[in-house]
């Protein structure tokens, strides 16, 4: 083992420092030396050598105090626990209706809602073959759709997560629901899950329908109006989550994030927008993977630097807008097909890790999500994990439970060290855009990944149940969500049909028209004709094709 892991050999040392290290080495034959995922050495000791507190105030602070190392919130979770927010999407609205309501009595406290992939690519049902209809999401084509899957849904009074990409169809559908029911959008609480096209642009190559430049007009467009009109609406989520779970380590994914942060922020400045408006709205949405300690200290050196960020960069003053909210989703590619009731364990693991680092909102993945949407068993096995580590491992009773731990804070200030240094370097190309237009944050997660995958295939980084501890079992043995009966979606697809001949397809085509010419200049926004659209009766389809003629094809850059 090199002294530089041990870092205990100085003259200075406790004698019973240096007699652990002389009994650690007579006891561990092999090279102990250890890296977390994101390549920083780990020690087998941290001691007072490592950190020492004497910047306690300046690197820490307290909850709900600059730089919000320990939480942006002065009670955290014994004041307001995270939100619960199951991922919930399949078949048509009227079945996401009925599972809504189910999740809902199990305890979640928030919404989300996953729409059919033909909706993430940006057409409506009838545009697409029909197999693949409802699989992996439910069929959102228009407003009467919206008002069925939220049928009884208190949405005025309940967070909502849209997973929508650019142009955001479903925020507006569900403002059209709204103001039908004569609810005030300024009462509409919730998130745009999807907005970060450059994410997309990255990592999540479904979710990208408009260009690059087209997809940022619109983003900024979007936050524009949200601040404007549903100011309780956090219109931008910049995600981490695709990024890490493309193969990003914690540290690129945070640094990643933070640079997409910091890209979108200068674009609102740009575009005469106040930081202490917007940047109280921004909110971010991380993968949790199952390396804990990793994890813990990635949440709390991002609190950090975008605490910093926010203050001495943007200028902002509120200290409102120094805050780092986020949510968290249990990490997939964690799960296993193998031996699938192992992925409980590793939820659990992942859940702790996102809630020992101060997380605002959890997501926390069905064991069999590695098969298909998670049956109904899954899903509430899932929500009934989170209840266990808040009321029966009492998780929540002291905030930041780590901090203070040699071990965390020194781990905490090497990934914040590790984060630093890859934001420096997308600042040096330029920013954000420049840096994924050429390729190099892409390369950069191919290169990592490709490295984990080599540490798996070696055996020097255990999976259980797929390179070690291996069983005779049949995946096949385990229940997986039934694909809709096809003359269910056959019943929508003539619903879909009726509904768009029924409709004023006069107030359509002039929507559609004013749709298409808010996006000349720079007077108009083209959000606020989204919304105009789809309030006269427009489809998602006819919506983001529109776009698409005018802004451009959506084809991500992919780096080989």
């Amino acid at each position: 083992m090199s002294a530089d892991i041990l870092n205990i050999k100085q003259a200075a040392a406790p004698e019973g420092l240096r007699k652990w290290e002389r009994e650690f080495t007579q006891g561990v034959k092999a090279d102990a030396t250890t890296f977390n995922r994101s390549g920083i050495p780990i020690k087998p000791l941290y001691t007072q050598r490592d950190w020492t507190g004497e910047r306690q105030d300046e690197a820490l602070g307290y909850p709900g105090q600059y730089p919000y190392t320990r939480g942006i919130y002065a009670t955290m979770y014994r004041g307001r626990s995270w939100s619960q927010r199951q991922l919930i999407g399949l078949g048509v609205p009227e079945d996401y209706n009925q599972r809504v309501k189910e999740i809902l009595d199990l305890g979640a406290s928030a919404l989300s809602l996953i729409p059919c992939n033909s909706v993430f690519r940006g057409y409506d049902a009838d545009e697409v073959p029909h197999e693949l209809l409802g699989t992996c999401g439910t069929v959102i084509n228009h407003v009467k759709d919206m008002d069925t899957a939220l049928d009884g849904v208190p949405i005025g009074d309940l967070s909502t997560a849209m997973n929508d990409p650019s142009p955001f169809t479903l925020l507006a559908f569900e403002l059209a629901v709204a103001r039908r029911r004569g609810i005030p959008w300024t009462r509409i609480t919730g998130t745009s899950n999807q907005s970060d096209c450059i994410s997309h642009f990255v990592a999540n190559h479904m979710f990208f329908r408009l260009a690059l430049q087209g997809a940022r007009r619109v983003v900024i467009d979007h936050i524009k109006f949200c601040n404007a009109y549903v100011p309780n609406w956090n219109p931008l989520s910049i995600v981490g989550q695709h990024m890490q779970q493309a193969g990003a380590t914690p540290a690129e994914a945070m640094a990643f994030t933070l640079a997409s942060g910091i890209q979108y922020a200068e674009d609102c400045i740009a575009a005469g927008m106040d930081p202490d408006q917007f940047l109280p709205r921004f909110t971010f949405f991380f993968d949790i993977s199952v390396s804990l300690f990793e994890e813990v200290a990635k949440f709390r050196a991002g609190r950090r630097i975008w605490a910093r960020l926010c203050r001495e960069r943007f200028g902002a003053k509120d200290p409102r807008s120094w805050r780092f909210k986020f949510h968290g989703q249990t990490s997939g590619v964690d799960l296993t097909r193998q031996q699938p009731l192992n992925n409980i364990a590793r939820v659990t693991t992942q859940a702790m890790a996102g809630i020992l680092g101060g997380l605002q909102s959890l997501h926390t993945d069905g064991y069999d999500e590695v098969f298909s949407t998670p049956t109904a068993e899954a899903a509430r096995i899932a929500v009934a994990t989170q209840n266990i580590l808040r009321e029966e491992a009492h998780l929540t009773d002291v905030i930041d439970p780590l901090g203070g731990s040699y071990y965390i804070e020194s781990l905490t200030d090497d990934m914040e060290a590790k984060i630093n240094k890859i934001i420096a370097m997308i600042d040096e190309v330029g920013g954000m855009y420049n840096a994924v237009e050429k390729g190099m944050v892409q390369q950069m997660i191919g290169d990592s990944a490709l490295a984990f995958q080599k540490q798996v295939d070696s055996g020097s980084q255990t999976v259980v149940g797929v390179n070690a501890y291996q069983t005779e079992e049949d995946p096949g043995t385990y229940p997986s969500l039934e694909y809709p009966e096809p003359a269910r979606m056959q019943g929508y697809l003539q619903r879909l049909a009726q509904f768009k001949r029924e409709r004023s397809n006069a107030d359509v085509d002039a929507a559609l028209t004013a749709l298409a010419r808010s996006t000349e200049g720079r007077n108009a926004n083209v959000f606020e004709h989204v919304v105009k659209a789809a309030e006269a009766g427009a489809t998602h389809g006819e919506i983001c094709g529109t776009l698409r003629k005018e802004l451009g094809f959506g084809h991500p850059l992919t780096m080989v």
